[in-house]
């Protein structure tokens, strides 16, 4: 198998919608990652250090980091339809069918114009018969767009409402310690290690395998392969002695940051440092990428332990889950 940080860099990949996943206990450890950390050139801003046991040796977030991590726009990939207008963004994955991967988010419209884009947005989704997540940011217009979403029906994530915007930068040093029969491998390898990793994070996510529909099973090898032709996906399944444990995502886009998602660890293996091992292997690739550092969305029960690795937040996200 080849090694994950082989393949080239391309031009698109999929979007990232939805967070990290509250899948692992940190702890004190001793051995750090030794990856060699490529300088920053960007001007550099204030960094956060939460307690005595977070990253002392964080290097402060760059201002083109942080814009990248608040404002990087989905783009059309293999899979992956994105509409693009002045006042939304509508991405949607019909293999992915699921609130999140299908979306809409940078709203931006005037109030009288609120009520049109909802149900302009609902038009074109329809469809395609999949829920979607609305996605709010700090610039969303009219402020009072979540009360115009509740007049259609469409109301706050119970999950996860509210995410952290965080921020990693491609010079930080993370503790790891090694981990007993640990082995990460390319998920988009080949389809039955992609499969493994799915059920990995259904169970992570819902609590339950994903089970071999054949449908199921064919939308799944359309998603690993779509992943392989964006160029700049990456998928890993994260195995002790052999036994799937975790699974995570990133999408690179050099040179101005990463974006991580999807980290998940089964609840047997959680407290191990799968979770901690997944975020420095993606740190690893991320480097040799050429990119200026990590970014990810921070659900309520990652955010923390995402902190005390060394991310900093920089902004939020609002989640309103529609199945109209």
């Amino acid at each position: 198998m080849p090694p994950i940080a082989s393949r080239q860099s391309a031009a698109t990949t999929a979007p990232t919608v939805g967070g990290e996943a509250a899948a692992a206990t940190t702890y004190d450890a001793s051995t750090i990652s030794t990856a060699s950390p490529r300088a920053t050139e960007a001007t550099r801003t204030g960094c956060q250090r939460f307690n005595a046991r977070d990253n002392g040796a964080m290097p402060a977030v760059s201002q083109a980091l942080a814009e990248f991590a608040n404002q990087h726009r989905p783009r059309p990939a293999p899979g992956i339809e994105v509409i693009a207008t002045a006042r939304y963004v509508i991405t949607l994955q019909p293999d992915f069918p699921i609130p999140g991967p299908n979306s809409v988010s940078y709203v931006r419209c005037r109030p009288d114009e609120a009520d049109e884009v909802i149900l302009e947005a609902h038009a074109i989704i329809a469809p395609r018969h999949v829920p979607v997540m609305w996605v709010l940011d700090p610039e969303t217009q009219p402020p009072d767009f979540p009360d115009r979403l509740a007049a259609h029906g469409v109301h706050p994530d119970p999950h996860a409402p509210r995410v952290d915007v965080m921020a990693l930068p491609i010079d930080a040093r993370i503790e790891a310690p090694p981990v007993g029969g640990l082995e990460i491998r390319d998920a988009l390898a080949d389809a039955a290690t992609f499969r493994m990793a799915d059920n990995v994070a259904a169970e992570a996510f819902m609590g339950t395998e994903l089970g071999d529909d054949p449908e199921l099973v064919a939308s799944q090898e359309r998603r690993r392969l779509n992943g392989l032709a964006s160029g700049i996906r990456y998928h890993l399944l994260a195995l002790i002695d052999g036994e799937p444990a975790g699974a995570s995502g990133m999408n690179v886009f050099p040179p101005g940051g990463a974006i991580i998602n999807g980290g998940a660890v089964r609840p047997k293996f959680r407290g191990r440092g799968v979770y901690r091992a997944m975020v420095v292997r993606r740190l690893e690739i991320a480097r040799q990428a050429g990119v200026a550092g990590l970014a990810v969305w921070g659900a309520p029960t990652s955010a923390p332990i995402l902190a005390r690795l060394g991310f900093v937040t920089v902004g939020w996200r609002r989640f309103y889950l529609d199945t109209t």
